[in-house]
């Protein structure tokens, strides 16, 4: 890179004569000539990179001809406002060329960033990458290529970058006292990443707080979670490594759990209901019979006899998961219905006793249960 700025002054220099006002037409028409060159080039090499079947050449042209459109301009003016301060303040000459060099180190910063942010889109959507790890592995490349431009550009101003890492060995001690909650997130975002207790579109929930919904982003100081009545939820990293946290989109399974109750007076069909429903889930076609699946008599209620179903779903969708589950118990009903029982619910008998006779029961009413 020295070896450049050192030939873009020596051909500065010889490009100068007596009259400034040539020079800098000079270098503005040569600045022109090399853009309008490289737009002609840069409209094939586009359509170059999208013929082909591989992604990694679309990435890397999307890293560099935005930002060397501007590098052509920016090193242009620069030899332009060269010719300018020479005429007109020697002294401001001297800094236009550390400006320049600052310049080109943000240029290359930006394609580093843009390649980075092209690589995410790819790893993610098209070889269906882990969408949480491919994140952090691109935070971390974006703060390394940041830290690396920072100290290029420091040392182009001239600090001295061992001075300045000494410093910052002792400046990252105060400050990790300081910013002691702070960095308590990192390191909460760390073990995320690296624990994978949830990723980005997982549905998790946490017991022990009032946290449920989809995770949308992790940060490296917050989560972001979208709950399901569609508001945000901005939870520090801190919190993950204290509380308990449920992650249902891990479920291999969904589970119906239901009693069912049906009237006394139906008693005698209980036994032939039971198995018909037992056989109409084993044969359901959504059901996992490879699970635990129980059909049983279970206990005698206030106001019915109560049966329960125990059993697991193929699907983990939500959605689905509701879809099967009212099919199974359409089913139930018709089961029910079909061997002419009923369902129970709590029912009350009024005894009504002729005038002047005695009463047999201590109340008038009693609860009675079908």
């Amino acid at each position: 890179m020295e070896e450049l700025y050192q030939w873009l002054e020596q051909q500065t220099s010889q490009l100068e004569t007596s009259n400034w006002l040539f020079d800098v037409s000079v270098v503005l028409t040569i600045t022109v000539v090399a853009f309008v060159a490289w737009r002609m080039l840069a409209s094939r090499l586009e359509r170059l990179a999208a013929g082909t079947r591989y992604r990694w050449d679309e990435a890397v042209w999307f890293a560099l001809w935005k930002p060397i459109n501007w590098l052509i301009a920016v090193v242009g003016l620069s030899l332009v406002a060269t010719v300018f301060a020479k005429q007109l303040d020697p002294d401001v000459a001297q800094l236009i060329p550390i400006s320049r060099k600052i310049a080109v180190v943000m240029m290359l910063t930006w394609a580093a960033l843009r390649f980075i942010r092209k690589a995410e889109q790819v790893l993610v959507k098209e070889q269906h990458r882990d969408q949480t790890t491919v994140l952090a592995v691109g935070k971390l490349l974006r703060a390394s290529v940041v830290i690396l431009m920072l100290l290029a550009v420091m040392q182009i101003l001239g600090f001295s970058i061992s001075g300045v890492l000494a410093f910052g060995g002792m400046g990252g001690l105060i400050v990790g006292m300081a910013a002691k909650d702070l960095l308590s997130n990192f390191f909460g975002a760390l073990i995320i990443y690296l624990d994978k207790p949830f990723k980005v579109g997982d549905w998790v929930r946490s017991p022990d707080r009032s946290i449920e919904g989809t995770v949308e982003n992790i940060g490296w100081r917050v989560t972001r979670i979208r709950t399901f009545d569609k508001r945000p939820l901005y939870i520090p990293n801190a919190i993950f490594s204290s509380i308990v946290v449920e992650n249902p989109s891990r479920m291999s399974h969904r589970r119906i759990k239901e009693t069912i109750g049906i009237r006394y007076g139906d008693a005698a069909k209980m036994q032939v209901i039971v198995e018909q429903v037992k056989q109409m889930l084993e044969q359901h076609p959504e059901i996992d019979t490879t699970q635990t699946l129980m059909v049983n008599f279970d206990a005698f209620g206030p106001s019915s006899l109560d049966f329960f179903i125990y059993t697991f779903t193929k699907t983990t969708n939500w959605v689905k998961y509701h879809q099967v589950k009212q099919d199974v118990l359409n089913k139930i009903v018709a089961i029910v219905e079909g061997h002419g029982a009923e369902f129970a619910f709590p029912t009350r008998t009024l005894h009504v006793v002729a005038e002047g006779a005695e009463q047999s029961l201590n109340s008038p009413l009693s609860s009675v249960g079908e």
